[in-house]
């Protein structure tokens, strides 16, 4: 496996050392630098790396302070070595879930056995995201994609992906086509549950909506937005589910920090 690893730290000689050891590595298809947070964070806003090596003590900013800035940012926090003079921050590291914690002044078969066990957890990672995917995949080959709704004393049979919206009611959930809706006695969470794989996702805890039939996103002052559907409909996202609107894209360009918390 290929990896791409990004070094972070203010020390020339550290970052050019580190640089050499990753370039005589068969398995290390990218070396990128930065110097600071701010040119890392921008690095990992543009690409995604598998494996960052990162130093403490920077100027303004410090290493630890840049995970914490990738959860805020809800970006991909790739696995971590804190490469660093310092040992005092180790068990922060660790809490962190660094992989490796490596003193300076390193050696290669230092360095080389925390890559490998970085990448090992690339891999895992790799393969647990798979696995989680797999019957979502599953579903897209499947010859037939319906669901069956009980109406007017008749079993109906449905494409979910006619289904725009579907709302809580009481005892009751609505699904709701452009073609008109019916009238289901489910819990909204059994059905959440069941349309998830189908691109559902839960924006109020009375309300699904299917991903394909987002058109606009509008933020409000109170912290919650709302959503433009095809056909006109608008929907009020609460700030508990508004962590699931990054999945209706799957990339987002010139929007850093729109749904960070």
């Amino acid at each position: 496996m290929a990896m791409r690893i990004l070094i972070v730290g203010d020390e020339p000689h550290a970052r050019s050392a580190l640089e050499g050891i990753l370039r005589a590595r068969r398995d290390v298809l990218v070396v990128d630098s930065a110097v600071d947070i701010c040119d890392a964070l921008k690095a990992l806003q543009e690409r995604t790396y598998d494996v960052l090596l990162v130093d403490i003590p920077m100027p303004e900013v410090s290493g630890i302070e840049l995970l914490d800035r990738l959860h805020a940012q809800k970006l991909p926090v790739p696995s971590t070595i804190f490469v660093t003079a310092h040992n005092q921050h180790a068990v922060t590291a660790f809490e962190k879930h660094a992989v490796a914690y490596v003193l300076k002044p390193f050696s290669d078969e230092r360095l080389n056995s925390a890559l490998d066990a970085a990448i090992r957890r690339t891999q895992d990672q790799r393969v647990s995201r798979f696995m989680e995917l797999l019957p979502y995949l599953e579903n897209l080959v499947s010859k037939t994609s319906r669901i069956a709704i009980k109406t007017k004393g008749s079993i109906l049979f449905i494409d979910p992906s006619d289904v725009a919206v579907v709302e809580a009611q009481g005892n009751y959930v609505l699904l709701e086509r452009l073609s008109g809706s019916y009238l289901l006695r489910d819990s909204i969470t059994a059905i959440a549950q069941k349309l998830e794989p189908y691109g559902f996702i839960r924006i109020h805890r009375s309300v699904l909506v299917n991903r394909s039939f987002v058109e606009e996103i509008h933020p409000w002052n109170t912290g919650e937005y709302v959503l433009r559907l095809k056909g006109g409909k608008e929907l009020t996202v609460s700030r508990t589910y508004k962590r699931n609107l990054s999945s209706l894209a799957n990339f987002w360009v010139g929007v850093n920090g729109f749904l960070a918390d």
